[in-house]
């Protein structure tokens, strides 16, 4: 029994170890990434395998989206990153609050994986419900910004609907909204179906477990909402002349919107 207890996090360290290195080669992280995502991999697949199937699906999700289109974002994005390489802040910001919840899950749940049952445990599923909601937000917000950033569609800033040019903070357009719900979607899929596969739930709890996947998909909604919302009400957007760009930070050549970039 005991040696049944240490299957998981051995499944848990050798994926993780995998996933890390490929991704090291592959310049999706640079060293202080992969070693972060390491460790944050590892615990959420020990302490649970739908845990782990959700980092993974939005560390691979989100990786490929960076490289869609990465001619038409380098023409637009003044802070455009060859191949989206990430490093350990980025890591830690997309995962680290996640990563918290699922080790006190873990905790509280006696080091086992359980079904999403508030009858059994209002606080385990709250807790859960972190994980996942954390998941949706953080993937619509990425999927809104990759691909909404390729539509032809006019960005329209989110607090006053004034047309601003591509790559303004607060933008957002309808391919960018579509793109943030199917994210959320896709989150809670992954989290329903590993849950049928590895988790033990009576008939009833199953199919309770199916309404995560129209919450999440409100939640990645929600999650590129609030994010556009802080970008035009809390960062800088401007245009400069000399790159030619909309830019992030204010400078000698830079003109700041206001209401609109027109």
């Amino acid at each position: 029994m005991e040696g049944a207890h240490l299957v998981q996090p051995a499944v848990a360290a050798l994926v993780a170890a995998f996933v890390a290195a490929r991704a090291y080669r592959r310049k999706s992280l640079d060293l202080s990434g992969a070693l972060a995502g390491f460790l944050v991999m590892a615990v959420h697949i020990a302490a649970g395998y739908r845990y782990g199937a959700m980092l993974l699906v939005f560390f691979f999700s989100s990786s490929k989206l960076t490289k869609v289109g990465e001619e038409k974002k380098r023409k637009v994005d003044a802070d455009f990153k060859e191949g989206g390489q990430r490093n350990w802040i980025q890591v830690l910001s997309n995962s680290g609050i996640a990563t918290v919840l699922v080790v006190v899950i873990w905790t509280l749940t006696g080091w086992k994986d359980e079904c999403l049952d508030s009858r059994k445990s209002s606080l385990v599923t709250s807790l859960i419900g972190g994980v996942i909601g954390h998941y949706c937000c953080c993937n619509g917000d990425t999927w809104s910004s990759e691909l909404g950033i390729l539509s032809d569609e006019q960005p329209r800033l989110i607090t006053t609907f004034k047309p601003v040019r591509k790559g303004t903070n607060g933008g957002v357009t309808v391919q960018g909204l579509m793109a943030a719900a199917a994210a959320g979607a896709v989150m809670g899929i992954s989290f329903v179906l590993v849950g049928f596969l590895t988790t033990k739930c009576t008939l009833d709890v199953a199919l309770k477990q199916l309404l995560v996947i129209p919450l999440s998909t409100l939640a990645g909604v929600c999650g590129s909402v609030i994010d556009s919302l802080l970008g035009a009400t809390l960062q800088f957007s401007g245009f400069c002349s000399v790159r030619n760009k909309v830019v992030g930070k204010p400078g000698p050549t830079v003109r700041r919107f206001q209401d609109s970039a027109f």
